[in-house]
């Protein structure tokens, strides 16, 4: 059974850091490309960041460069979002999402989803 779990998630003030975190199963992790993506209220889920298998490529939106970093431990079979410097306009709920094929910036470029984690950032 796939299953992708994040965790982290929280409510911190302006200016804070969270780490999310998602832990896969079901998967071959070292063959998957990672993403996170995000969806507020209201909008479409957009793209945040993704890394490949072996660690060589890796995207950010640009709302999020030099704030967020992501990173994975194939060992652990997780991937990680370490956010900085939030702000208000981050909050929504964040998913990590799992690419057999490579890595990509779309939605439909992964197959599994995970359930999603809350971050809410207050001003």
């Amino acid at each position: 059974q796939v299953q992708l779990v994040e965790s982290g998630g929280g409510l911190v003030q302006a200016g804070g850091s969270l780490r999310l975190s998602c832990a896969v199963s079901g998967l071959t992790f070292t063959t998957l490309g990672m993403g996170w993506f995000r969806e507020a209220p209201g909008k479409e889920r957009e793209f945040v960041s993704a890394i490949s298998w072996s660690r060589t490529r890796i995207y950010y939106a640009d709302s999020v460069k030099g704030r967020f970093t992501i990173s994975r431990d194939n060992a652990k079979n997780t991937v990680y979002l370490q956010m900085n410097s939030l702000k208000p306009e981050d909050t929504a709920l964040y998913y990590c999402a799992a690419d057999r094929q490579g890595v990509g910036s779309r939605r439909t470029d992964y197959d599994y989803w995970g359930q999603g984690t809350q971050v809410t950032v207050s001003s």
